[in-house]
Parts: structure tokens; sequence; C-alpha cells
């Protein structure tokens, strides 16, 4: 299958997605939550109610909508009394908006019974699918939305290692065709991290980003003086924050702090966004060598800098 049928297949199951949502959620209805109001008019009255002072070039901006259609909307809704208009300080020219207390009023049970409807849709399912579905919603809205360079690097917790099991040997298959041999490797990496943890001379950071995880990597015990950082990870949709450089950086800074005079690593050259990381935090490349691993001819790499 070539790109281009790829991509209007993947869109065709979007399109799906959308349909069956929209369904689940009553916006296909002519009016929403049994109003008045179709869905754009209870989104911009939404809008007014969490954000006050908007003007009309603001919820066209926000919202994504045109502005004549806006300009409609607030004049119907001016005529019934929900809105008034003051003039901006900052700009004579635009009018802020702000609900009446009978659009207050008007709003107040569309809210409720909006949330009302989410709740017992989310009442049909068991805890962990409730979970389950929220960790999809999040993962469609961090995917679709504008790049959030917010993130925060904590310890691993229960599950961590099987997700980073998980999560690393699912990219290597897709995105180098590495076979299961590599996932046995990370498993016994793991594994051995859990088994044998020295909290004086190792740790592992796991990289969070609104509520999901993005990112890993380990430093584990060579030798005395000897530090190894393994297996650096950062999902696809997290790359491009600085993620990578960061939670070597705290690799490094961690192996000074307890001791350590050098850190090794190894990889394979075909990692090149991996090897810029390590050239960037001043690692230098001592060692390769071909070999045959995970199905694969590669070239493997040691990398070292001192501390």
């Amino acid at each position: 299958m070539d790109t281009h049928q790829l991509l209007d297949e993947r869109a065709g199951i979007v399109r799906s997605f959308n349909r069956f949502y929209t369904r689940q959620i009553g916006v296909l209805h002519e009016h929403l939550l049994e109003s008045r109001f179709s869905l754009t008019e209870v989104r911009i009255l939404y809008e007014l109610a969490h954000r006050p002072l908007l003007t009309s070039s603001d919820l066209c901006r926000e919202l994504g909508l045109n502005a004549g259609y806006v300009s409609r909307v607030l004049k119907g809704f001016e005529t019934q009394g929900l809105i008034t208009r003051s003039p901006s300080p900052s700009d004579r020219r635009a009018a802020q908006l702000q609900l009446t207390d009978l659009g207050r009023a008007t709003y107040m049970p569309l809210d409720e019974a909006s949330q009302s409807e989410v709740v017992a849709m989310l009442k049909r399912l068991s805890e962990p699918e409730q979970q389950q579905l929220i960790d999809a919603m999040n993962q469609i809205k961090s995917l679709l939305s504008e790049a959030d360079s917010n993130y925060v690097l904590r310890d691993p917790q229960p599950g961590d290692m099987g997700w980073i099991v998980h999560r690393q040997a699912v990219l290597y298959a897709q995105e180098y065709g590495w076979s299961s041999e590599y996932e046995a490797l990370i498993a016994e990496i793991a594994a051995k991290f859990l088994r044998d943890f020295d909290p004086r001379a190792e740790r592992c950071w796991i990289a969070e980003r609104n509520g999901r995880v993005v990112g890993s990597v380990f430093v584990v015990k060579e030798n005395e003086t000897t530090a190894k950082l393994r297996l650096l990870y950062v999902d696809p949709s997290a790359r491009g924050l600085g993620i990578g450089g960061r939670l070597v950086d705290e690799c490094l800074k961690f192996a000074r702090q307890v001791g350590y005079e050098k850190m090794v690593l190894w990889t394979n050259s075909v990692l090149t966004g991996a090897r810029r990381i390590y050239e960037r935090a001043g690692f230098e490349l001592i060692d390769e060598a071909p070999h045959h691993s995970f199905g694969k001819d590669l070239i493997g790499q040691v990398w070292s800098r001192e501390l």
C-alpha cells in the first residue's frame, strides 16, 4: 500500500470515529441538550461564562469561526437579553461581551445537563475502562494540539518498566524493523534494574506530559568509577521539546553528584537522533564495530565522556 492509499485509509478511520462520537454526545440533533441552542451557540455561551470580557474577535480566533456567523449569534443573544456589550478600554472599536444574569441563568442548566450526560456515559464503564477512555482522549488531544512544551521528570512508578519495554519495542519495530530480540534485551535491562537497584549509584527518570509517559532513561553502575547511560527514549509525540537532552543532562548531573568519573553508553549508528543528543552533551565516539542483532546488520558504537 503506497503513502496516498494509507492516508486515505486512515482518514476513513478518523471520519468513522467522528461519526461515532458525535452520535454518542448528541451533537447531530438540531438543538443541543434539548435546548433551543445549537452546539456552536452553547460553546459561545460556555466561553462567555468562563472567560468574561471577551470580544467578538476573541471568539472568532479561539473557536475558529466565521466573523459574520459570530456576529449574528451575538446579535441574537443580545436581543434575548443574554449578553451586554461595553467598550474595550484597550480598543474603542471593539466591544467586550459579558453574560447578563439572565444569560448565566440560561447557561447553567445547559452546563449541568452536559455534565450529567457525560457522567451517565462514564457510569456504563468500569473504573479501568474509564481511565482507558480518559488516557485515549488525552492522547488524541495531545497529538492534535499545538506543541505544548510543559513536561515533568519523575521517579518510576509501578508499571513504568513494563511501559518502557512495550513502547521501545513497538517504536524500534516500526521505525527500524527490529525483531523481538530487541524487546528481550530491553526486558532484561529493566528486570535487572528492578532486581539489583542500588539507589546510591543508579537512577531512572520518567518524563511525563499531560498525564502521559513520553520518555525515560537509566543510569546504572558499570564499575566503581564508571556510570552507564541506558535506554534513552523519547516518544514521537514529544520530540522537538528538548526532553532527550534534558534526560541526558540529568544523568550527567546525577553521575557527578555520586562520584563517578566517567559515563559510557552503547548505541547504534542508525539512531541518528540519539547520537546528536549525545554529541551535544559532550560524548565522544570511542569505538564502533559491525554486528548482526535484532534481525538487522548494524554498526554498534561506544560513546564516552569524562565527568
